[in-house]
């Protein structure tokens, strides 16, 4: 059955009605993100300026040239075993030594790869989930399947974040992931797990830590 010339102008109508609805509702949403600061760009420098202790950061993005795969890592330190630390380039891995090897208390949390190759992934991480991360790559497993096997790190009662990045290099450019490893309540009841993964930007970093501020 046909429809008529009349029957068509009608339609056409309401397609073009609900097209201006579609495009005014888009409009909408985009200002109220905008508002929202969805899409701003922060500082790094002035996100951090007023915490006094930021613990261990990841910061991983591109060049504002868009030439280049940037990644930084960085550590600080309250206790006399946390401060005793240098790091070491091995080959293409970084190593955190001890400074002064006869001030060593505890190691298990302070000495580990923080960065290690393996094939076209570079890993990043606050601790030696470094090494669980590349044994699964290694077995052609995943990023995620790796920190499902970890969890916060059980120094109570900070129950510090384990954070870890994985940037993958091919076809003449590279993709990212990021994570974090939390403690669902104040007493490490149970560990949540954040996974992100992203496209790279020219000019944009993504920037992860472990504390918001100083708890002493």
């Amino acid at each position: 059955m046909q429809s008529t010339a009349k029957e068509q102008k009608i339609c056409f109508k309401a397609d073009r009605l609900g097209s201006l609805i579609s495009d005014r509702a888009a409009l909408f949403i985009l200002e109220r993100m905008k508002k929202m600061g969805i899409y701003e760009i922060n500082n790094m420098g002035q996100l951090i300026k007023d915490n006094t202790y930021v613990g261990r950061g990841i910061v991983i993005g591109k060049s504002a040239d868009g030439k280049k795969a940037v990644t930084a890592y960085f550590i600080m330190g309250r206790s006399e075993n946390s401060r005793n630390r240098v790091f070491i380039k091995e080959g293409n891995e970084i190593i955190i030594h001890p400074f002064d090897a006869s001030k060593v208390e505890d190691p298990s949390l302070i000495i580990y790869a923080p960065v290690r190759q393996y094939e076209n992934k570079l890993i990043v991480t606050n601790g030696d989930q470094t090494d669980t991360i590349y044994d699964f790559i290694k077995e052609g497993k995943t990023f995620e399947q790796a920190l499902e096997t970890r969890e916060f790190e059980p120094d109570m009662p900070n129950f510090t974040p384990r954070i870890s990045g994985m940037m993958t290099f091919e076809n003449g450019d590279f993709t990212y992931k990021m994570s974090i490893l939390k403690s669902a309540d104040e007493n490490g009841t149970a560990c949540n797990r954040y996974t992100f993964s992203y496209a790279p930007l020219a000019g944009l970093g993504h920037f992860i830590h472990t504390y918001n501020h100083d708890g002493n």
